[in-house]
């Protein structure tokens, strides 16, 4: 393959037969891709300057090339016919064009494919309450919601309304009416459209990602006043989304923010994406706290180091911690040993259980 003939299409179509997640294109290396979490580098020629340039323009639209001009870079997602959709991200690098594609994949998993326990799908049915998705960029946060929205959309009838930058699910009408508002193409931020979803009654509003205060404070609003909300942060564990939460607002406001996080906030899903072990492909641990009355208390009374102690006798409630799930799949053969420490918020305690069960290192 000549990088000087090197077509997006083609490309495109490696990416959807090869079943890679992302393609990285930057001047001075072949295209790359990224399949089951491992880079790997076409056969063909290094792309030059020319070669980034032509392939950016064959997708990206005038207005986003601007954008790029102006500010250095610009995100947008965009259909590859009916084969697959791809979140993209086009940015100057030493004066040069990269590009990144992450390819959506076209169907909706269930809850039960992405290891979510039946009790997950319980909170689906919630008539309020704040629900909140996290873990780092590229852990699958997005694929679980859209999941989770396809089962208010197939077994519910409301009004769903997301705000996404940019929608990468493309949902349809099903029992619920679903209205899909993309940041900068149908509203200018998050905050704008939260504060507008208010007058067009909604029952379910996913915010794409919580990303500053006022968009914080108006989705915690719109779960008080009687709606269900779903929300992303890129935070790791239970405790550690409260504290993100309550850490972004003025220390005035703290602790009226923490009353109003105890009451609202439903459920929090971790999770984190490692590559199997036992098979090709992904599985994504999680850490998974519904509010109890007593987590309700430790929110209120600024008591969330306490958060996973309770996460981890509730398991009856459907509760577990990471480490737990961690070494669930540790000792099912899913994952690896380095990935079990690495991974662990706790390595020490983990590392220890697995002594005391006589499992030390010896599988690697």
């Amino acid at each position: 393959m000549d990088s000087g003939h090197v077509e997006m299409n083609d490309l495109l179509q490696l990416v959807v037969d090869e079943g890679a997640s992302d393609l990285h294109l930057a001047v001075g290396v072949p295209p790359v891709l990224r399949i089951n979490g491992s880079m790997q580098a076409l056969d063909c020629p290094a792309l030059r300057t020319e070669d980034t340039e032509r392939l950016m323009r064959s997708i990206t639209s005038e207005d986003h090339q601007q954008k790029v001009r102006e500010f250095g870079g610009t995100d947008f997602g965009f259909g590859f016919g009916s084969a697959a959709r791809f979140r993209v991200s086009v940015f100057k690098q030493k004066g040069d064009i990269g590009i990144v594609l992450r390819q959506i994949p076209s169907k909706l998993m269930t809850l039960e494919e992405i290891g979510l326990p039946p009790q997950v799908r319980d909170l689906l049915y919630r008539p309020r309450g704040l629900i909140l998705v996290t873990g780092p960029t590229g852990s699958g946060k997005t694929t679980t919601l859209a999941s989770m929205i396809d089962v208010i959309n197939t077994e519910r009838d409301c009004h769903i309304i997301t705000v996404e930058d940019p929608i990468e699910y493309y949902h349809e009408h099903k029992r619920s009416v679903i209205t899909q508002r993309e940041v900068g193409v149908d509203v200018p931020a998050f905050k704008e459209a939260l504060r507008r979803a208010l007058r067009q009654d909604p029952d379910v509003i996913l915010v794409g990602e919580m990303r500053d205060l006022e968009t914080m404070e108006a989705a915690i609003s719109a779960a008080e006043t009687g709606h269900l909300v779903f929300a992303t942060l890129h935070t790791t564990g239970a405790a550690r989304t409260v504290d993100r939460i309550v850490d972004s607002f003025p220390t005035t406001q703290q602790e009226q923010i923490r009353t109003q996080i105890a009451s609202t906030i439903v459920a929090v899903i971790s999770q984190i994406l490692l590559v199997r072990q036992d098979k090709p492909g992904r599985i994504a641990a999680f850490e998974i706290m519904f509010n109890t009355p007593s987590i309700q208390a430790l929110i209120r009374d600024n008591k969330t180091y306490r958060i996973t102690s309770d996460i981890q006798t509730g398991a009856k409630w459907g509760m577990i911690t990471l480490d737990a799930h961690l070494l669930a799949l540790y000792q099912a053969q899913c994952i690896s040993y380095q990935d079990l420490i690495t991974k662990a918020q706790d390595p020490e305690t983990v590392s220890q259980k697995l002594q005391d069960l006589g499992q030390g290192k010896k599988r690697r």
